[in-house]
């Protein structure tokens, strides 16, 4: 057999003595290696981290701005990290694994913290912005037009898509300004009979415009000054504008806010807003940092704690029956429709996965409709016009949605039956009957437990899922029937996910503090489930 192999010419061999590469070498050894993949991946690579060091520039910026130091050194060593990374040699691993890194501390990572930090707050209704903001609310809600107030001539402007106003004062000079930006002296605006009518960088409204967005421009308040009690233009018409003042007068030495039609002192006392001596607060007020209050308060709380914890035990029980019915109902079908005596058995399973073919929320919306007191038709239909309040009654409201998750359940686990049963040997099955063993006993002490191995890490899978089944108990409920004793927005079929969203996001009275503290506790809980569920997974392998 002949080869390609031949000795190496002295021309080809180093020379023994050949002193070391320098740096220079190196370098371009490594940026020629680069290169050898290919030019245009290069490029992209380039591209790419251009885009990403100008958005992270731009948004550096934007947080040097707001004064948020952390956020500010966080991005700033997370651009800088992901640079080390793709520009030096030699890190292939962290090429591939720093975008999923990324992805989870920002979606991740970054949201649970997040949570956590708004559980310790008071955000909610009333408390959603900063002292500055609240001030500025509350002087422009109680504000009424001067009644001397001088005439300033108007045009309504609008640059980049937010309204404002250039105006004339009574003594000629120019001034534009919008609601966040407080009125300030222009001198390039263009004028039209002493009137300012344009100012560079922005659009001058016509009358059919003004006509258009009459209530927008009527809502509008332009501040006079820095100053809140300097008051704010405002404009019946769009063509002229008056002052308007404040009842209430911010003082910032002293930090009060004083009623002066009462004369009641208003004060921060460190609730997130200012309150009188009887108690009796100004709303809005702002968002301040309140510790483990709202987690006391679940607990603590008569007209909380009671129904937090009969939600906590409803969630653990929908879960828990949701999970048996549905693998009690789909592996008895999977049992029967398996025997090959059976005729028409394919034709019976599509018919059996039917329900597992529609969109859950769908279906739950269907079913809502059927089980309606006065006009469904299991009451009108199937029980001749009974009266039967399948959703708000207690009781039965829960009892309907264990029946309809039982109808959207058992097809999945009939599917993963019938697979987990048609993978046993038939040669066990065989030699159990020629040892004398009935078909129970069969089932009993050979099927189950190997069918009990194959499917029970989906059975903790479901149970999951259905500790946070929102679809299905907000689209058939609601929650309800609501519980008008309860401190929360809370109802006898909601399990935790659908309290903490009524909590955050239903009714006048939004707790994002409360409902945030809730998903710690959900979080948590489902830790706890996850480590159990993980170390029964491998005691299930292990005896497998």
């Amino acid at each position: 057999m002949s080869t390609n192999l031949r000795p190496r010419a002295d021309s080809d061999r180093a020379p023994d003595d050949a002193p070391p590469p320098t740096t220079n070498q190196r370098r371009a050894r490594r940026v020629a290696e680069v290169a050898s993949g290919g030019i245009w991946p290069l490029i992209v690579k380039i591209v790419a981290l251009g885009i990403l060091d100008a958005v992270s520039v731009y948004a550096l910026f934007v947080i040097a701005m707001q004064e948020n130091w952390v956020l500010f050194a966080v991005v700033l060593v997370g651009a800088g990290l992901i640079n080390l990374i793709y520009f030096r040699p030699g890190m292939l691993p962290l090429k591939y694994l720093a975008p999923g890194l990324v992805f989870l501390l920002v979606f991740q990572v970054f949201v649970i913290g997040y949570t956590a930090y708004i559980s310790v707050t008071n955000y909610g209704t009333g408390h959603n912005s900063t002292k500055e903001d609240a001030v500025t609310a509350l002087i422009q809600s109680s504000q009424a037009r001067v009644p001397d107030s001088p005439t300033y001539e108007l045009t309504v402007i609008e640059r980049a898509g937010t309204l404002g106003f250039l105006v004339t004062d009574p003594d000629g000079e120019v001034l534009v300004g919008d609601p966040e930006t407080p009125l300030a002296p222009t001198s390039d605006a263009e004028l039209s009979l002493g009137k300012a009518v344009a100012v560079p960088g922005a659009t001058s409204l016509d009358f059919a415009q003004i006509v258009q967005r009459q209530g927008e421009i009527a809502d509008l308040a332009v501040p006079v000054s820095d100053d809140p009690n300097d008051g704010t233009l405002r404009t019946p018409d769009g063509s002229s504008a008056y002052l308007y003042t404040s009842s209430l007068v911010y003082d910032a030495s002293a930090d009060t806010m004083t009623d002066a039609a009462t004369g009641t002192v208003y004060s921060d006392i460190g609730t997130g807003a200012f309150a009188a001596d009887d108690g009796t607060e100004l709303l809005p007020g702002w968002s301040i940092v309140v510790g483990g209050e709202n987690y006391v308060k679940a607990f603590t709380d008569p007209t909380i704690r009671g129904p937090v914890i009969g939600v906590i035990i409803w969630t653990f029980v929908f879960a828990i029956l949701s999970v048996a019915t549905t693998f009690a109902l789909g592996l008895f079908l999977a049992v029967v429709f398996n025997d090959q005596r059976m005729k028409g058995r394919k034709f019976y399973r599509v018919l059996m996965i039917l329900p597992y073919a529609f969109p859950g929320f769908l279906s739950a919306l269907v079913w809502a409709g059927l089980l309606n007191q006065d006009f469904g038709f299991v009451n009108q239909v199937l029980f001749g016009g009974a009266d039967i309040p399948w959703l708000t009654n207690e009781w039965l409201a829960k009892a309907s949605v264990l029946f309809v998750n039982l109808w959207l359940g058992f097809p999945y686990m009939f599917l993963v039956c019938t697979g987990a049963l048609q993978s046993i040997p038939e040669e066990l099955q065989e030699a159990a009957t020629v040892d004398g063993a009935k078909p129970f006993a069969i089932f009993r002490l050979i099927k189950f437990p190997l069918l009990l191995v194959s499917v029970a890490p989906l059975l903790i899978a479901s149970f999951a899922f259905n500790f946070n089944n929102f679809n299905l108990i907000y689209m058939l409920t609601g929650g309800g029937p609501r519980d008008a004793a309860a401190g929360v927005n809370v109802g006898g079929t909601d399990i935790l996910i659908s309290m903490v969203y009524k909590v955050a996001f239903v009714g006048a009275d939004r707790d994002y503090g409360l409902a945030s503290a809730f998903s710690i506790i959900i979080f948590l809980l489902v830790a706890i489930i996850s480590v159990v569920s993980f170390r029964r997974t491998k005691a299930l392998e292990e005896l497998s």
